[in-house]
């Protein structure tokens, strides 16, 4: 017989799963709704025993762990622990957190963010329609919104604070997820995120991992519970969706710029590179900015490898200074450390002596558009142009942890008279397509001096991916944009 232990998330405990338990049981299935410790002095680490503790009192192997938000953090602890008696474990609206992740890099409040960051008493529970700021409430009646305003408790911050510790056995445990599609991404999302995200999101595309979809907001237990139990009765079946990685992508690492350009030697100066063209006088600079998030311990950077020392090179040899830098957007909670990396480059840009310091671009790619909120919100007089390629101009499904700040978007109003050259990609993945569609209504409203350059059959990364006429064409004509918005008077 299967036996389900169901973990909640933050606040709650074993009463959220009521309705889904009756369901389980009333299918064969054995049931556990726990509700963890909630001692003020808790921790994940309390919770973690408690769970290993209630896997060793288990009768035989089939144990499915379910964990709903917080609550996938001690489940994925606790089944490393004990690989050889959880037969899965089922992600319902949770994050993917990795070995060393406390769970506030997933808590989408940054008010409550801040908070843990300084004060380590309990978070009092939210009461109605606060509860919103901890995931969509789609679906939830006044009823449900009642019962979790009188039954929630204090969450100990422990919890939230400690690093979670994943045994390398857990990479045997089988694992699904429930997608609620009101709360987050929907699966063609989470495919394009394993496919061009960090090399780490690619295990997801293995044969361990299924997925499924529900049309529900953060708290399907309350919204869904005959659904949700379907899905994990069929969960510990071992079914599911499988995803793929899809055609064989290109290494980044290993590819050649798409145009010919010369080898030309540049100075590195802590995250910063520099190719400056022949001779002595000042000229001006493009920084380039690459996406993300990519992983921290990538090799090569992103500034060593072909595409953007090909861009930079390309610069060069047209006259003006090219810079990379390597900022360091490991997660989507890392946008304010990434900003810090390049206003500290564009500083050490700008002092550069074979460098124009009034006659600055900044030119940023794919999921490091967010960053250019803040020189849309008050360009300094020095940028005379702001280039984005592909870009990520607002937080599509599953971001919803970046920092509010960075939201190009909202920021255009303060643009002024600032110079945009976009690079639109038209086979551009979905939930980034539309966030650059918001871009260009809002330029629209606020009167942005904008050029568009379009790829209509180009993918996201098309200089990489599509290496055709049409593509050297667009790189072409945004380099040439950029620089007639740079060098004019």
């Amino acid at each position: 017989m299967t036996a389900f232990v169901l973990v909640g998330g933050a606040f709650t405990g074993g009463w959220v799963w009521d309705g889904v338990a009756e369901r389980l049981r009333e299918a064969g299935a054995e049931v556990h709704p726990v509700t963890l410790d909630g001692d003020p002095g808790a921790g994940l680490g309390t919770h973690t025993e408690q769970l290993t503790a209630l896997l060793d009192r288990a009768d035989g192997p089939d144990v499915v762990l379910v964990g709903h938000d917080y609550g996938i953090h001690p489940v994925l602890a606790a089944a490393g622990r004990r690989a050889d008696r959880v037969a899965r474990v089922v992600y319902v609206a949770a994050g993917l957190p990795q070995d060393g992740d406390p769970a506030l890099l997933l808590v989408r409040d940054e008010a409550v963010r801040d908070r843990l960051g300084r004060d380590a008493t309990p978070l009092p529970p939210p009461r109605g329609g606060e509860w919103a700021r901890w995931g969509s409430l789609d679906g939830l009646t006044g009823e449900d919104l009642d019962r979790l305003d009188r039954l929630a408790v204090p969450q100990p911050a422990r919890t939230l604070t400690e690093p979670l510790r994943l045994d390398a056995a857990l990479e045997r445990v089988p694992a699904a997820a429930v997608m609620c599609t009101a709360d987050g991404p929907d699966l063609d999302a989470v495919e394009m995120m394993i496919r061009t995200g960090p090399v780490s999101l690619r295990k997801l595309a293995g044969p361990g991992y299924a997925f499924f979809e529900l049309a529900a907001g953060h708290w399907p237990m309350l919204s869904h519970p005959g659904e949700l139990a379907g899905l994990l009765l069929r969960a510990a079946a071992g079914e599911g969706r499988r995803l793929t990685l899809g055609e064989e992508q290109p290494s980044y690492e290993r590819l050649e710029f798409l145009l010919a350009t010369r080898e030309i030697p540049y100075e590195r100066h802590d995250r910063l590179d520099v190719y400056a063209p022949d001779g002595e006088e000042r000229r001006p600079a493009v920084l380039l900015v690459h996406g993300g998030p990519v992983d921290a311990g990538r090799v090569p950077t992103p500034r060593d490898t072909p595409f953007y020392r090909g861009y930079a090179r390309h610069l060069a040899g047209l006259g003006v200074v090219g810079a990379t830098v390597d900022h360091r957007l490991h997660a989507l909670t890392d946008y304010a450390r990434a900003a810090a990396d390049v206003s500290e480059a564009l500083d050490r840009l700008r002092a550069h002596p074979r460098v124009d310091p009034d006659r600055i671009a900044v030119w940023i790619f794919s999921g490091g558009g967010l960053l250019a909120a803040h020189w849309l919100a008050a360009p300094p007089p020095w940028l005379r142009c702001l280039a984005l390629s592909y870009p990520v101009l607002a937080a599509p499904p599953g971001w919803e942890t970046v920092e509010s700040r960075f939201r190009p978007v909202d920021a255009l109003a303060g643009a002024g008279a600032l110079p945009v050259v976009l690079v639109r990609a038209g086979r551009e993945h979905p939930a980034f397509a539309a966030t650059v569609e918001a871009f260009l209504a809002a330029a629209g409203k606020h009167g942005t001096d904008l050029e568009l350059v379009d790829v209509p059959d180009g993918r996201h990364g098309f200089e990489a991916l599509d290496r055709t006429a049409a593509s050297r064409d667009a790189v072409a004509r945004s380099v040439r944009a950029v620089l007639d918005r740079l060098t004019g008077a």
